[in-house]
This record gives structure tokens, sequence and C-alpha cells, in this order.
């Protein structure tokens, strides 16, 4: 799959600050942006890795603006968490983890620093 990682994004370091999360990967289009991760880092957890692809791969199926719009009104109608391009990237971010031994797959992940997610407020129908 064809895409192109930028570190230190402005767009990841907002998305950092909502988040409330010390690092954050994100995706516009073909780009994932990052900010306090490096690229290696990044790179060397799969299931991450993994998870900004199913991303791109969302982008392509439904186009840039397309994509964009359908993604923020289901993170408006069902939060972020529970938005359904999220959870499906999740799954594709776990799905690696069912081959690895425990030691290799405690040894992969980074863990984030504060708030991995927001706490949705809305209640979901």
């Amino acid at each position: 799959m064809d895409f192109k990682i930028v570190e230190r994004s402005l767009f990841a370091r907002i998305a950092r600050m909502v988040l409330k999360s010390g690092n954050v990967a994100m995706v516009l289009g073909k780009t994932i942006h990052l900010s306090g991760v490096s690229r290696d880092d990044f790179l060397r957890d799969q299931g991450w890795l993994a998870h900004e692809l199913c991303h791109i791969r969302q982008f392509k199926e439904h186009g840039f603006f397309r994509f964009l719009w359908l993604y923020l009104v289901e993170s408006w109608r069902v939060g972020y968490y529970n938005n359904k391009y999220e959870v499906e990237a999740r799954i594709e971010g776990m799905k690696h983890r069912k081959y690895m031994n425990p030691a290799l797959r405690a040894a992969s992940t980074i863990t984030p620093t504060g708030l991995p997610l927001p706490a949705d407020e809305k209640e979901i129908e």
C-alpha cells in the first residue's frame, strides 16, 4: 500500500491535545501524521501501523472528502470510541497479535502516555 509518513505533524499535535494523549497517529488521505512518536517507533508497532493502514483504505474506498464527512458524522452520532470506522481499524490493528508469543506481544506495544481515548459523554441509543 502506498503511503507517506509526516513526523511532528501539526494535525496530529492538535488531535493529541483533543484526545489528551501522549502520542497520536492520524490519517488524512494517504498520509499518516504523527505527534509524540517517531517514525521508527510507530513502524515497529505492527498493530498501530495496521490500524492506520485501515484508515488509508477507508479513505480510498470512500474518497477523501466523503470519508472525512462520514467519519465526523459517525463520531458525532456515537462518539469517537464507538465510531464504526475506528472499531474496524482497531480490529485490523489487533489481528496480528494472535500469532505473537506473549513476550513479543508485550515488547512490541507502544503504551500511550495520558488517556489513550477520550471519555465520550454521549449516550448510545
